[in-house]
């Protein structure tokens, strides 16, 4: 076991686990940030999506010892700024949601996007996206919002 101090949506967490613990499971059962979700446990799905330093990033394979101190953001603090908001908001707009278990995950992969391509081409959102799976299939209704956010960032 090791204490490990974590930057969490802008607040210093302190918690000792064992270093070979993966963020995910950090963030859900020990910080009690169930948005992030569980989904295969391999990077495959997305659902597990986080922002480390800015960085799209799937809690599930990073283990906590190899975070130090860069800022990890979770779907609980992605609406703290001007990008997130705007994806949010333009996913209730858009009416994205269907089950909702894969949408923390596509939300932060789209707010990425936008910070790294404000005015993204169906390309870029295809090969942005491309890792995130939704069961429900709304990628018509994911890149429409994300095409939304884009305008009202513009």
């Amino acid at each position: 076991m090791q204490t490990y101090r974590l930057n969490v949506n802008g607040q210093a967490k302190e918690l000792t686990v064992d270093p070979g613990t993966p963020l995910l499971w950090v963030l859900r059962e020990d910080l009690k940030m169930t948005g992030t979700k569980y989904g295969c446990g391999i990077s495959a799905c997305g659902a597990c999506t986080v922002h480390v330093a800015g960085v799209a990033t799937r809690s599930c394979v990073v283990p906590v010892s190899l975070i130090g101190d860069r800022p990890i953001v979770t779907i609980e603090g992605i609406g703290q700024d001007r990008v997130g908001r705007a994806v949010q908001e333009a996913w209730v707009r858009e009416d994205v949601v269907q089950c909702g278990y894969c949408q923390s995950g596509q939300i932060m992969s789209a707010v990425a996007l936008l910070k790294s391509r404000p005015r993204p081409t169906d390309a870029d959102i295809e090969q942005s996206m491309g890792g995130n799976l939704c069961r429900c299939g709304t990628y018509v209704r994911i890149r429409k919002a994300i095409k939304a956010a884009s305008q009202q960032l513009a």
